[in-house]
């Protein structure tokens, strides 16, 4: 019988563009594919995201790559039409990085 992939779920919002995502086998330091958190709104930057991601909040994973032994991904709660970056952005609490800006779709 196949077995079934649970979704990862949101651990803990340790930065303002680094979560901690868990699944049913470990757990992953992830940051926010390009997400260049706007200077002096950091605080602002955790706050928006644990509102927006509670514990335990469900979310698909969209790696792009690592860097410093973390994984980039995009990251989208379960249900949402925008990934967490594009809503940074929308929020005026982060810009996209000028690496990312033709990656951005």
């Amino acid at each position: 019988m196949p077995s079934f992939a649970s979704a990862a779920e949101v651990l803990q919002v340790r930065e303002a563009d680094l979560l901690l995502i868990g699944d049913q086998n470990r757990t992953y330091s992830v940051r926010l594919a390009c997400a260049e958190i706007q200077p002096g709104k950091e605080k602002a930057a955790i706050d928006f995201l644990r509102k927006t991601l509670p514990r335990r909040q469900r979310v698909n994973l969209m790696p792009i790559g690592s860097e410093e032994g973390l994984l980039l991904a995009r990251v989208r709660a379960l249900g949402s039409d925008s990934d967490l970056t594009t809503l940074l952005v929308e929020q005026k609490l982060a810009t996209i990085s000028p690496t990312c800006e033709n990656k951005t779709s």
